[in-house]
């Protein structure tokens, strides 16, 4: 009888235990997305009433005019994302690949340090550093000098990510590779590459995100514009995240509301970015995966 009842109260504190936790998970879970639906509530209620089809297609006015718009800043940052996507990630890639197959290398250790000290570096001293070296050199304000400051930005995200993902490999799946005689470097390629992909492909999408929204090295080296550039390398480029820096800390509402316009239209086009690897790449990259 005292063994059954002693069992009993055993199971009742190890329930009353695991619902407790799950109470406190979840209430984390709430706690961790609350700030997060305010920040987008906010955005939308604020920036929903600048969106229209001229807004997106427009220049940028003066703020007597309520009919401006932000298009040379879409393809501004459009623009200087992908030239620095184009920089990054097959450098990012490469030093993601080597931080993973030779990870005892002392080179790789040196490295993966520095990537780790980039990572977390200040971007304001990210722009700095391009505004010097670019900039002053070259006399100009540029899309190119703001890609190579955003380039720093995402190098160091997309070679940590690819490190990862390809490190949770099997090692069994190289081994079988191998012994079928396939070269260290095709293994590498064609199966360990592939099998990572999704990891990777979630770096790219993480790197490209935190670009995005980059805004302190993009003063210091692209500026800001109210035209398209013309020159990659010799005019100063709008982008969303200045002009909604810009507009935000202005004294004019007209330019206020469309700085919140500007900050709903960077978000959906994250959304977007997020929905199309989750939904579209994903699917298709279900049935490479190798336990």
């Amino acid at each position: 009888m005292a063994k059954s009842s002693l069992t009993t109260s055993i199971s009742f504190r190890r329930r009353f235990m695991n619902k407790l936790m799950y109470i406190l998970i979840v209430v984390a879970v709430v706690l961790a997305i609350i700030p997060l639906i305010f920040v987008l509530a906010d955005v939308f209620v604020n920036g929903a009433p600048a969106l229209s089809i001229s807004f997106l297609t427009h220049l940028p006015t003066g703020p007597t005019f309520p009919d401006g718009g932000i298009a040379n800043t879409i393809v501004g940052t459009f623009t200087m994302v992908g030239l620095a996507a184009l920089i990054s990630i097959p450098i990012g890639i490469g030093a993601g690949i080597f931080f993973s197959e030779w990870p005892t290398s002392k080179l790789s250790t040196v490295a993966g340090f520095m990537n780790d000290v980039l990572t977390g570096f200040p971007t304001m001293v990210i722009g700095l550093f391009v505004y010097i070296v670019i900039v002053i050199s070259t006399k100009h304000y540029s899309a190119f000098a703001g890609a190579v400051a955003l380039s720093f930005i995402m190098l160091p995200i997309i070679a940590r990510t690819t490190s990862e993902a390809l490190s949770i490999v099997p090692m069994h799946i190289r081994e079988a590779s191998m012994a079928l005689g396939l070269p260290r470097w095709k293994t590498i390629f064609s199966i360990v590459l592939s099998t990572g992909k999704t990891g990777v492909l979630t770096g790219i999408v993480l790197a490209i995100a935190r670009a995005t929204g980059e805004t302190a090295p993009l003063l210091l080296t692209a500026a800001t514009s109210t035209y398209y550039a013309t020159d990659l390398f010799t005019q100063p480029t709008g982008s969303m995240t200045v002009l909604i820096y810009n507009y935000g800390t202005s004294p004019y509402s007209t330019w206020i509301t469309q700085a919140w316009g500007t900050a709903l239209v960077l978000i959906l086009i994250m959304l977007g970015l997020n929905l199309l690897v989750k939904f579209v790449f994903g699917r298709s990259m279900a049935p490479s995966r190798m336990d």
